[in-house]
């Protein structure tokens, strides 16, 4: 039975694929690393199956069946550090220095990718309760933390979190509106009775409220 991965032996013999330049075979890794073959084929195994090692087959000058050999794929870490914070400060800057208007810039992008969120795409024309419930998961996919709608005259959601705040304290009315615009762009694909008629930001220091109305025109046949 193989020995489970205690002393970070997996990592050695991926530290030893990384650094060489040829694929290598288990007897080789075994005798470098003084344990039996069995375990290094163990570990191998699990590298092969996340990814992190590739099996190929070495050549052979005579007869019988190639000899198995392994190497490290060579990648980005995805488990990495990332700077998504910085990516998001740079095209919010974009929108702020080079368009008259960043609101309006980035409420139109917003709605350009709202209707990417929609999960299910409605058969027909969607009641205003199935509108209203869509909106709502796809809000609470994003990150929102929406209340249920309340309201009927002048029917409203209010949100609960909002997954971009470090961005709201400098490029408030840029990310706000990039708000504003994803909630009409997931409401234009749902093609329901709803719309989103404005988005008043941090009403209380843990809310925003998206004001809603029917959408012009629509008629419920």
């Amino acid at each position: 039975m193989a020995e489970p991965d205690t002393g970070g032996r997996r990592n050695e013999i991926l530290r030893l694929l990384q650094e060489s330049d040829t694929a290598r075979g288990v007897a080789g890794l075994a005798d470098e690393l003084r344990v039996h073959p069995n375990t290094v084929r163990f570990h191998l195994n699990a590298l092969v199956r996340t990814g992190d090692v590739e099996q190929v087959s070495g050549g052979t000058a005579g007869p019988g069946r190639p000899p198995v050999l392994f190497r490290a794929v060579r990648r980005m870490d995805p488990a990495g550090p990332t700077n998504y914070r910085l990516l998001a400060d740079i095209m919010t800057s974009h929108f702020e220095t080079n368009t008259d208007d960043p609101r309006a810039a980035a409420a139109e992008l917003g709605r350009r990718w709202g209707p990417s969120l929609v999960r299910r795409q409605p058969q027909g024309e969607p009641s205003r309760q199935e509108t209203l419930a869509e909106l709502t998961d796809v809000l609470a996919d994003v990150g929102f933390r929406p209340d249920p709608p309340v309201g009927r005259s002048r029917p409203r959601i209010t949100l609960r979190h909002c997954p971009f705040y470090e961005l709201v304290t400098r490029y408030g009315e840029t990310i706000c509106g990039l708000h504003l615009g994803l909630m009409q762009g997931v409401l234009a694909a749902i093609r329901g009775p709803v719309s989103v008629a404005g988005l008043d930001p941090l009403v209380e220091p843990d809310l925003c409220v998206a004001h809603l109305s029917t959408t012009p025109g629509w008629r419920r046949e």
